[in-house]
């Protein structure tokens, strides 16, 4: 088994002086893309891991949330400045509105930028109503996924059966966990992204518990670089 960390993006910004938690400045952002390049890093999208059970032995997968105007502005030409691909994740309520959820000053992308991604960019589910799961019963969960397959369907949007769980939460006590997981299943999704901080193992023990590194704004490089080895250790 290969080690296959995956990082977890959400807002970017020009300016380097708000380059903090869920908020990271282009040049920070350049300065790791740079350093996966130079090292020799593999990225994937996840279409590409389903059913594999190799990997090139530096591989990354880089997930982007919430598809905010700000990565499509910022993040977009960095990736394809330095040959990367990355997965945004949808809330689809939210399409060409604001983060709602959030303190709903960020906008997100509209439907035609979306669908106007190149093809470095795989989309995913971030869910509909980017509401915790765990909060939810079986049949609000049921009827998420639906609202979130109407969209798809009426736009004939390009996206792939991953889902990153809003704020990394899902049922984590069986046997609810186990009624979550069986309700994937139904949705046909085949991976599913928690946080974790953990480097991931591949090919993955549960792909409902897949673990996430969160990349903090303020981190330097060298932070960077021992979070991609280790994870978080506490």
């Amino acid at each position: 088994m290969k080690k296959l960390p995956i990082l977890m993006y959400h807002n970017i910004s020009a300016v380097d002086t708000v380059s903090r938690d869920l908020t990271i400045s282009t040049r920070r952002l350049e300065e790791q893309l740079s350093y996966l390049k130079q090292q020799g890093y593999h990225t994937y999208h996840f279409r590409e891991l389903e059913g594999q059970v190799e990997i090139q032995p530096k591989s990354i997968v880089l997930t982007f949330d919430d598809v905010t105007v700000n990565q499509l502005v910022y993040a977009v030409p960095l990736l394809e400045k330095y040959q990367m691909k990355a997965t945004f994740f949808i809330p689809f309520k939210y399409i060409g509105q604001v983060d709602q959820w959030n303190n709903g000053v960020e906008p997100l992308m509209d439907m035609e930028q979306l669908k106007s991604l190149p093809e470095c960019i795989e989309l995913g589910y971030h869910s509909f109503e980017h509401r915790p799961y765990a909060d939810m019963t079986d049949q609000q969960i049921a009827d998420d996924f639906k609202a979130c397959n109407q969209i798809i369907d009426a736009e004939e949007l390009k996206i792939y059966p991953a889902v990153a769980y809003p704020y990394g939460n899902f049922p984590k006590k069986d046997p609810k966990r186990q009624e979550f997981f069986k309700l994937m299943r139904q949705n046909g999704m085949k991976f599913g992204l928690r946080i974790g901080n953990k480097v991931n193992r591949f090919p993955f023990e549960n792909p409902y518990e897949i673990k996430r590194l969160d990349v903090k704004g303020q981190n330097s490089l060298s932070a960077f670089k021992f979070r991609l080895r280790f994870g978080k250790l506490f």
